[in-house]
């Protein structure tokens, strides 16, 4: 059943190569060992090769072509129509080298049907030779027709009467110094050597017909008669058995790192009863009460905090589903528990969004107990953050909240058992872990990472299989529903008169641009320039203000809270305000050169109006080209905020749109994403690697590691963090 037609696509990611240690050289009389510089030894084609990630025979077998050439038959030039890429066998009339309009190689050449002139802009000595008159050669290329006749430009040339090839020729992704010919020979003979027994168990219900050495003998070296919509669309059975394999590989790994995660002992962090617990304490003085997804949530993470079992848990939930309250309470639990708890975002805005809430709720609770919220940030003065650090190591602040400042090698933690991401995807690997790494006593802390992307469920199954994930699908009352209008750039007087309106009303206005200053390559408004007209546009009475990523902390710090004083009555920037930011009387957001931003991030920053009781709206304001149209993803993408605020709908359409990639962002810097399998389309293959996954790592371990290290090999590490 996995072998019907499934539309595919190729990633051509190269692989990351394989880690392996270069000859060290003899070091030197009473001298310490000298290290081999990376590559050293190897030839160029080797540099080359391994750049590509292709170090181990099988990276070879599975470094699978981009596409295929036919040069397995010969063709008669009055047979070739228009724009064919064919194959002929001719006599060479004519050869010359010509000056007008800039030097070139002009040969004649004669199959017996008819003839065609080659053009070389790029030609050496041994092409001339190659070339002369009277010589018979084999040429391929596109076949163009014109005033001058037919054409062919720099057609591959060689001698003709050599045998015919039996299959389609390969052509690989490749990288500059490294031709086509030389990584058809290294693959062929990576393919031959691989090791490609059979990982598969034989006891699955699933048994392909194509086994693996099958599959990629096929698929370097397709038959030519082979339907190629097939080849293209990831349709043929030999690509189905390929893509079974990549992704039973992906969920292999992932079960493995649940499962050495399982292994990690973490503290303990169990509830307190009655009003002397921060958690009850921290619901009463709320001045809202939970939503029945919050308090479920609440519920899902409080049990993960109660075992042993560090918890890697991911909280996601659309823009201002109130993913911030539960940050607190988890983090209000951990403190109960008598240890520390660390809240990281990327930005200063996100995080002060963050302080700025926690420290309200939190630090007059805290305060009776001897305790307090801790900042920490890069643009913080010494004095302030040695303070800060101070706090930390003695156990005095309760929680932390801050940028990157959080995981510098100074700062150390009393007894840090919790650590909260926000915005996860903009984090890497090695980021997350020098935060798990501030927990003492050899024990893991808690990992609690929140995402205001909701994730497809397609991808939750394949590069989220390792974490538990929490869903906030309801939003709090008293959210207003935001109307999304599509208006182009020329009706940008309207635009300004609808905020003029809005103003009127006592409402706020963010007006989003995409640039803070002008390109030469891309001729767009800048920041500073809009703000000018708009100043100039809605009168003195109006104060228009300007944010941007290159302003300095304080200065940012200063402009968002004018603007949410309500001093400020529009504010320009750029998206420095995609997340985090919190003012229930901003009621219109105006996104300049809409198609030229990704769908989830419009939805972030449509996500900003609509956080109080006034109705909002939001203006996606597009830039077509000279024929009136902007570009098919665009367009796509504009529909999609047309059709629906559903920020999960939001994410499967960016899914189809850009791929996974937009949504995992840095978790997996340096991971593979799936070259092969399409996740859209692919469902079907991912739920059965999803059931066979666990079952194979009990009943056939051996089985599972052969398979995982023959897809991954070492990186299958950037997993398990």
């Amino acid at each position: 059943m996995w072998e019907r037609a499934l539309c595919g696509r190729v990633q051509n990611c190269p692989m990351p190569a394989a880690s392996q240690s270069a000859p060290s050289e003899k070091p030197p009389p009473a001298a310490a060992p000298a290290k081999a510089a990376p590559g050293a030894g190897l030839s160029a084609v080797q540099r080359a090769l391994r750049k590509l990630g292709l170090v181990r025979d099988i990276d070879f077998a599975l470094y699978l072509p981009m596409r295929y050439e036919d040069e397995t038959q010969i063709v008669r030039l009055t047979d070739v129509r228009d724009g064919d890429t064919a194959q002929i066998e001719a006599v060479v009339t004519s050869s010359e080298v010509v000056y007008r309009p800039r030097r070139q190689l002009i040969v004649t050449v004669d199959d017996g049907s008819d003839t065609c002139q080659l053009r070389f802009f790029n030609f050496y000595p041994s092409q001339q030779k190659q070339l002369a008159v009277g010589a018979r050669v084999r040429l391929r290329g596109e076949v163009r027709g014109g005033f001058m006749g037919r054409t062919i430009m720099h057609p591959t040339v060689k001698a003709a009467g050599t045998d015919l090839p039996e299959a389609l020729t390969p052509v690989y992704s490749t990288i500059a110094g490294l031709a086509q010919p030389a990584l058809r020979r290294e693959v062929r003979s990576g393919l031959a050597r691989a090791r490609l027994d059979e990982t598969l168990p034989r006891d699955d219900a699933w048994q392909p017909a194509w086994d693996l050495r099958r599959a990629l003998n096929f698929l370097h070296y397709p038959a030519p008669d082979v339907a190629m919509a097939t080849l293209e669309d990831h349709s043929h059975p030999a690509w189905q058995r390929i893509k079974a394999e990549e992704l039973l590989a992906q969920q292999l790994s992932q079960h493995q790192a649940r499962g050495e995660r399982a292994a990690q002992r973490a503290p303990v962090l169990s509830r307190v009863a009655g009003m002397d617990s921060l958690v009850e304490q921290l619901l009463a003085v709320l001045p809202f009460a939970l939503t029945g997804a919050q308090r479920r949530v609440v519920e899902e993470i409080g049990k993960d905090l109660a075992h042993s079992v560090p918890m890697h848990r991911l909280l996601q939930g659309d823009v201002g589903s109130g993913k911030t309250v539960v940050a607190a309470l988890a983090a209000a639990l951990c403190i109960d528990a008598g240890y520390q708890c660390a809240l990281m975002a990327p930005t200063e805005i996100l995080a002060s969004q963050h302080f700025g809430k926690l420290v309200g709720w939190l630090d007059p609770l805290l305060a009776s107990r001897g305790r307090r919220v801790a900042w920490l940030t890069g643009s913080q003065k010494k004095k302030e953050r040695d303070t800060m650090e101070a706090a930390l190591e003695s156990g005095e602040a309760a929680l932390v909240i801050g940028t990157h400042a959080v995981i510098s090698e100074k700062v150390r933690f009393h007894n840090l058992a919790l650590a909260i991401v926000d915005e996860q995807h903009r984090f890497g690997v090695a980021q997350r872990l020098a935060l798990r790494g501030k927990a003492v006593g050899g024990q893991e802390p808690h990992l609690l990472m929140m995402s205001a992307t909701p994730i497809p469920r397609t991808l939750a199954m394949s590069y989220y299989a390792d974490l538990d994930v929490s869903t906030l699908d309801e939003l709090p009352p008293g959210r207003t529903p935001i109307v999304t209008k599509l208006v182009a750039d020329h009706r940008r007087d309207e635009v300004i008169e609808r905020i003029q309106a809005q103003l009127e009303q006592g409402r706020q206005v963010y007006w989003v641009c995409p640039l803070i200053e002008e390109s030469e390559a891309v001729d767009l408004r800048n920041a500073t320039a809009t703000r000018d007209e708009l100043a100039d546009a809605l009168g003195e009475q109006v104060q228009v203000g300007l944010l941007h990523s290159r302003m300095p902390t304080a200065e940012k710090a200063a402009v968002m809270e004018e603007f949410s004083a309500g001093r400020l009555h529009v504010l320009v920037s750029t998206t420095v305000i995609e997340v985090g930011v919190d003012v229930p009387n901003a009621s219109l957001m105006v996104i300049e050169h809409a198609e030229r931003f990704g769908l989830s991030q419009l939805h972030q920053l449509r996500g900003r109006v609509g956080r109080g009781a006034a109705a909002s709206a939001c203006v996606l304001l597009y830039s077509p080209n000279e024929g009136g149209r902007v570009g098919e993803a665009a367009r796509a993408r504009l529909r999609a905020m047309a059709e629906t605020s559903d920020g999960f709908e939001i994410a499967r359409r960016d899914l189809e749109i850009r791929g996974p990639g937009e949504f995992l962002g840095a978790r997996q810097s340096g991971a593979p994403l799936l070259r092969f399998a399409d996740l859209a389309t692919d469902t079907r293959l991912l739920e059965w690697a999803r059931e066979l996954a666990p079952r194979m790592l009990g009943d056939h371990p051996e089985l599972a590691q052969r398979h995982v290290d023959r897809w991954l090999g070492s990186r299958s590490e950037y997993l398990k963090a």
